[in-house]
Order: structure tokens, then sequence, then C-alpha cells
């Protein structure tokens, strides 16, 4: 799978453990930063170019990464055609992409552990979108939010 990863100081740590994890588990990643430590970058310098970059298709799906993952997530959701969420927990991490087709999956470098951290990512990238019409009718309902028609 073709992912996209992106931080700020927040989650620089995590971000680099998670782009060789990624690597070795034979993915292609693009890191879209930051790409050195400095306590004064923010995040929507780096998470908005991932979000456009799924948006677009140019990978398939996203992980940003902020100090609590909250700003990542309402960052990313500005940009039309993603739906980002901060997970904490496996459950979330799959019925995210397979319910909602969460195609962002957002994280707190202060508040997940690498460990726990690649638990989620692996979970996350494993889950396939569901076509359950029910699922469907959902994320129509959305899209018609986001084209300002409800």
């Amino acid at each position: 799978m073709k992912i996209g990863i992106a931080t700020d100081h927040g989650g620089f740590g995590l971000k680099e453990e998670l782009l060789a994890r990624l690597k070795t588990a034979g993915h292609e990643v693009v890191d879209f930063g930051a790409h050195s430590l400095d306590r004064g970058d923010d995040y929507p310098d780096y998470v908005l170019p991932l979000a456009k970059a799924v948006a677009a298709g140019e990978v398939e799906r996203g992980i940003a990464i902020c100090g609590s993952g909250v700003g990542a997530s309402v960052c990313a959701n500005k940009v039309k055609g993603i739906r980002a969420a901060l997970i904490h927990d496996h459950f979330s991490a799959k019925q995210g992409v397979e319910d909602d087709h969460m195609n962002i999956l957002c994280m707190g470098g202060r508040t997940v552990g690498p460990e726990v951290a690649w638990d989620l990512v692996s979970t996350y990238v494993e889950a396939a979108y569901s076509t359950e019409p029910r699922h469907l009718r959902r994320l129509g309902k959305v899209e018609e939010i986001e084209a300002g028609k409800l």
C-alpha cells in the first residue's frame, strides 16, 4: 500500500519509528515531514499536504501525527474527501476504515507509545472499506454535507 505520513515536532519521534516499520513491512511510504525536529513548526504545514495527497489519490491512506492528534485531525478534515479520525484503540482503527472509510488515521505523539501506535497502524492498513449498503448510504450523506446539500 502507498501510505503518506506527516507530523510536526509533537510526533516527530513516533513518525520516524512508524516510517521505518511501514517500509520494513513492505509499504511504499511518502514522508510529508517534518524532516527534522523543530519545536517551532506547525502541524498544518505537514498535515495539509498529506490530506491533499490522500484526497487526490496520490497515496492510498495517510497517517497524521501531532502532540495530541487532535489538531492533525481537525486540519485534515478541512480537506474535501478526507475522513480523518483520532484513534487510540484497536476496534476504532479497524471499524473506522470498514464502516466509515477513514482514510487518515490521526494519533498523538505524546499520548501513544510506539508499540501501541504500530498495532493501530497495522490494523488500519489491513482493514478494507465496506461495500455494505448501510455504510455506503451513510457515507453518501456525509458527502452531501461536505457538498453543502444537507
